[in-house]
């Protein structure tokens, strides 16, 4: 076996219990810095926090010779390229200059808005657009640090569905105009078949296979997006299905039917690469060992990275999309404007032009980024339609229609922090 990439190794004079108790008192400190943020900034929303623009052609005309800083996760090279190459362009064509800041986590701009509120900048702030959904939308919402009332005076959203349940709710949130659709999503596992003559097809199937091959599987551990979505499948799972498991959160559901998937874990855990010593911090480290054949599974919320990945020789050859007869979990990414944002009318253009047909067709090109789109093809022209039917077929990604069959919908916000702290206390430290 090869030997573990630099970012896994822990100094000698912790070991594995000083790495892992290291690892959890991050975590809580992330949460405590979050929650005495958001206790400070908790109380009425801000003045602004409704939009104050009447008509489009307002937005337009006061965003011209703006720069808007779209802060977003910087680890996707593709992503990253799409948004500089391709979006940025078309937003200078409407008069406004579109800047990516790349940050590690989401919650970083989070955080940087909700300390901004809370220091009484009220606007002219640093943040003008954030990439994101789940529990970071819903804290900030309730911090009041989102723009809403916003969405509605753009052209571009009569192209999305409006009964479509996942950009009307994020993880059980109502969106209500608070923030813009961008992306849709499909939690995806990967396994290398020329390892694996007979996958597993269930996620069941998946933990047992694990166990049957010690060290050739694992996880990110949560918080991480990754981590965090695949306990809350394992959630699914061991309550017998979704449909068991209620989509709002509440302490008694949590107390009955956590045990099951806090005890599945631990018990997975010395099955799991390194022994479940420890685990990849995020998706990227993850892949990275998928990458370096150290194991022969790996999962994503962004599958249409998979081609690029096997055709430059990053991924083995035999990179193949498991497809779960359960189904997956499935959601949608917005554009969430802060209420502090200093240029919000040049915000509102990105969103607005990021949601057009031309850009949802250039995203969710495999060549491009491949992320698929939340424009609804039964309201375009014939001209689009056919344009996103022309897009290339990759033989290692599947349609979305097939990713999404059996789609699994996402728990309410709440659960999420409340899943990675049980996670922490019960299988992190409870070993």
């Amino acid at each position: 076996m090869k030997r573990a990439p630099s970012w896994f190794r822990r100094p000698a004079p912790r070991g594995v219990l000083g790495a892992r108790a290291t690892r959890a008192g991050r975590l809580v400190a992330v949460g405590t810095a979050l929650a005495l943020t958001l206790g400070a900034c908790a109380a009425p929303a801000p003045d602004g926090a409704r939009s104050s623009f009447t008509s489009w052609d307002d937005v337009v005309s006061a965003a011209q010779g703006q720069t808007v800083k779209l802060w977003m996760y910087g680890g996707d090279a593709q992503g990253n390229a799409y948004v500089d190459d391709v979006l940025a362009p078309a937003v200078a064509a409407q008069g406004v200059t579109l800047q990516r800041v790349p940050i590690a986590d989401t919650k970083d701009a989070l955080n940087r808005v909700l300390s901004e509120l809370q220091a009484g900048r009220t606007q002219d702030g640093t943040v003008d657009l954030v990439w994101l959904n789940g529990n970071n939308f819903r804290t900030g919402k309730e911090a009041g640090a989102w723009l809403c009332d916003w969405t509605t005076l753009m052209p571009n959203l009569a192209l999305t569905a409006p009964d479509d349940p996942l950009l009307t709710h994020d993880f059980g949130t109502p969106v209500e105009g608070c923030e813009a659709p961008w992306s849709k999503a499909q939690f995806t596992f990967v396994y290398n078949s020329g390892v694996i003559a007979d996958p597993p097809t269930t996620l069941d199937g998946i933990l047992a296979w694990a166990e049957a091959h010690p060290g050739r599987f694992t996880y990110p551990a949560p918080p991480d997006f990754t981590g965090s979505v695949f306990t809350r499948e394992v959630l699914y799972s061991v309550s017998g299905g979704y449909d068991n498991v209620p989509a709002a959160f509440d302490q008694s559901s949590f107390d009955t039917l956590t045990p099951a998937l806090f005890t599945r874990l631990t018990e997975l855990a010395p099955s799991l690469w390194r022994d479940g010593s420890t685990y990849p911090a995020n998706e990227k480290e993850l892949n990275q060992l998928y990458a370096d054949r150290q194991i022969d599974m790996t999962m994503t919320y962004g599958p249409a990275t998979l081609t690029t990945l096997v055709n430059d020789g990053t991924y083995p050859p035999g990179t193949t999309v498991l497809t779960r007869e359960e189904g997956t979990v499935g959601n949608a990414s917005f554009l969430g404007l802060p209420a502090n944002a200093g240029s919000t009318a040049g915000a509102m253009v990105v969103a607005n032009v990021a949601l057009s047909a031309e850009q949802q067709l250039a995203k969710a090109d495999p060549r491009t980024w491949g992320q698929f789109t939340v424009l609804d093809r039964g309201l375009l022209a014939a001209t689009d339609r056919a344009a996103f039917d022309a897009l290339p077929f990759s033989p290692v990604v599947p349609s979305y229609d097939v990713l999404s069959k059996n789609a699994n919908p996402e728990l309410a916000a709440a659960w999420v922090p409340a899943l990675d702290d049980g996670w922490r206390t019960s299988v992190l430290s409870g070993r």
